[in-house]
């Protein structure tokens, strides 16, 4: 028996019994879904599509203009400090309203841009490496207000070329669930 014979027949084999182990629970009765969540207040994209699973809050998308009105929205031309603080603000909130605190955040990917602006040369080369970096380090003065002191989770920073919404920043995570919210 050569080795591709030995090879197809284990593999035959090993499929086979994956998929008789596998089928009762591929066919078994799933549970009836969870009722709808409760409607979204206007401008909160980030709500829509987080959720909670297990004891771990799982944001995504938190910009600078969510949780806020459509005539209070920043604008790509706005002080990057801005959006920080903006973003870092609606997170708060949605995490309060889902039963976690900064403190709790286990992990967060922070994307960042640069402008894309008609009135606002995009640089190239080495200065686009600088306009990234003086984000970064405007990013972390205020982000590592947020916390208390060594309290700050572990994190990503990435630059990408463009975020929805005319936000400058964009945040994705997980927390722990510390206080529960009453069900309703």
């Amino acid at each position: 028996m050569n080795i591709n014979t030995r090879r197809r027949y284990f593999n035959k084999f090993a499929t086979m019994l994956a998929a008789a182990t596998g089928a009762p629970l591929l066919f078994a009765q799933q549970p009836p879904a969870a009722a709808a969540p409760p409607a979204n207040p206007a401008g909160d994209r980030s709500r829509r599509s987080s959720h909670t699973l297990n004891g771990i809050y799982y944001f995504s998308g938190t910009g600078s203009n969510d949780g806020y009105p459509k005539d209070d929205h920043v604008l790509v031309t706005d002080p990057f400090e801005k959006h920080v603080t903006r973003t870092m603000d609606a997170l708060k909130k949605s995490l309060e309203r889902n039963g976690c605190t900064m403190d709790s955040i286990i992990h967060a990917e922070v994307f960042i841009c640069l402008p894309h602006a008609d009135t606002i040369p995009m640089p190239t080369g080495k200065a686009r490496f600088d306009a990234h970096k003086a984000q970064y380090d405007a990013l972390n003065k205020i982000y590592g207000t947020y916390f208390s002191p060594g309290k700050a989770p572990s994190r990503a920073c990435m630059a990408v070329e463009w975020i929805p919404g005319d936000s400058l920043i964009e945040i994705v995570g997980s927390a722990a669930v510390v206080n529960p919210p009453a069900a309703g």
